[in-house]
C-alpha cells in the first residue's frame, strides 16, 4: 500500500466537470412550527465540504497528487467558499472559470440527528456551466496533456457535452494522458475510447438499454458487452455500492469484488472516491484489478463517515483491515 501512495503522490492530475458546493445545516428539532405543521430546526452548525467534481479532486490531492479542478462556478458567496476550501487543500482552481452570470451549484441538507430532513438545491441552468468557448477548451487540451491522468466527474449540470468531452478525451489519447469519466446517462454523452469508465450499476444499466429496478436481476455480463461494444473504454468499472465492484477489462473477462465496508453511514461521494482512486492506481502503473482493490478500500473508507467525505493517504496506510483480503 505505501509504495502504491508513494508512486500515486508523484502524479500530476485533472478533474473536469460540475463543481458544487456541499452545505450541511446541523441542529435538532425544538418544536413544531406554529405557521404550518412543521418542524423547527435550531441550527448547531454550518458545514462547508467541495462536492462533485470538487470532491473528486479533493480525494486526488489528499492523495498527494498536484491537482486541478476546472469547471464553472458562480461569483456569488458560495463561489468564495468553494475557492477558500479549494485554496485549503492546495486545489488550483483558474479564476477564467469563474462568472458573474451564474450561480455555484449549491446542495444544502438540513440534518437532525445524524438524519438527513430534506435537501435545498440551488443551481443556474445548464448553458451556464457549459464550457464552449473555444479557447478555454484549448487551454483546458493543453492541461491535459501536461498531467498524467484527467478525470471527468459528469453531474450532468451541464459542464461535460458532446462536443468537449470528445476533444478532452482525443487530448488525453494524444497526449498519453489516462483518461477516466463517470457518465450520467441523462446526460447521454457521446464517447469513445476513454482509458476507464465507473458507472454504477442503475447507470451502466440505462447506457446498455436496460430499464431495471434497483432490485432487480442484473444480466451483467451483456450489460459489459453492450457497453464497451458502444463507448469501448480499454476499463469499465461497474460500482455496487453496498456489494463492491464488477470489474471488466480489455479481453472482457469479468470479476467480482466484494465491499470492504465495516459499517455504512453515507454514501455520499463514495462514487468520487471510487474513480478518483482507480484512475490514481491504474496512471501509477497498477493492474485493473489491484487499482479496484485500491478503490474499494478507499470507498469501503469513506461510506463509513458521516457526510460528503473524502480519503487520505495516512487513512489507507493506518486503517485496521483484520479478516479481509487487501493483498497488494
Amino acid at each position: 500500500m505505501k509504495e502504491l501512495l508513494d508512486k500515486i503522490s508523484t502524479l500530476k492530475v485533472l478533474v473536469i466537470g460540475d463543481i458544487m458546493l456541499d452545505h450541511y445545516i446541523i441542529g435538532d428539532v425544538v418544536r413544531i412550527s406554529p405557521e404550518a405543521p412543521v418542524p423547527v430546526v435550531a441550527v448547531e452548525e454550518d458545514k462547508y465540504v467541495l462536492g462533485a467534481a470538487a470532491n473528486v479532486a479533493l480525494n486526488v490531492a489528499r492523495l498527494g497528487c498536484a491537482t486541478e479542478v476546472v469547471g464553472k462556478i458562480g461569483n456569488d458567496r458560495a463561489g468564495m467558499m468553494l475557492k477558500l476550501l479549494l485554496g485549503k487543500n492546495s486545489i488550483i482552481f483558474d479564476s477564467k472559470f469563474e462568472s458573474g452570470h451564474t450561480t455555484t451549484i449549491t446542495k444544502a441538507r438540513v440534518v437532525v440527528r445524524g438524519q438527513q430532513m430534506c435537501r435545498i438545491d440551488r443551481e443556474g441552468k445548464k448553458s451556464h456551466y457549459e464550457i464552449s468557448e473555444e479557447d478555454l477548451q484549448e487551454e483546458i487540451c493543453r492541461k491535459i496533456q501536461s498531467a498524467d491522468a484527467v478525470i471527468l466527474s459528469d453531474y450532468a449540470k451541464g459542464t461535460l457535452t458532446n462536443a468537449n468531452v470528445a476533444k478532452f478525451i482525443d487530448a488525453a489519447r494524444n497526449g498519453n494522458t489516462l483518461s477516466a469519466i463517470d457518465p450520467k446517462p441523462i446526460n447521454q454523452l457521446k464517447f469513445s475510447g476513454v482509458s476507464l469508465m465507473t458507472p454504477n450499476k442503475l447507470e451502466a444499466a440505462q447506457m446498455a438499454g436496460f430499464d431495471l429496478s434497483p432490485h432487480d436481476d442484473c444480466p451483467f455480463e451483456e450489460i459489459c458487452t453492450k457497453i464497451i461494444g458502444k463507448y469501448a473504454p480499454q476499463n469499465l468499472v461497474i460500482t455496487l455500492g453496498a456489494d463492491g465492484m464488477l470489474v471488466c477489462g480489455e479481453n472482457r473477462e469479468i470479476w467480482r469484488i466484494p465491499t470492504y465496508a465495516k459499517e455504512v453511514f453515507d454514501v455520499s461521494g463514495a462514487g468520487d472516491t471510487s474513480i478518483a482512486c482507480l484512475a490514481l492506481a491504474l496512471a501509477a502503473g497498477e493492474s485493473l484489478i489491484r487499482a479496484a482493490k485500491f478503490a474499494n478500500i478507499a470507498a469501503g473508507i469513506v461510506v463509513s463517515k458521516h457526510e460528503t467525505a473524502a480519503i487520505s493517504a495516512d487513512e489507507l496506510l493506518h486503517r485496521g483491515w483484520e479478516g479481509i483480503d487487501v493483498d497488494f
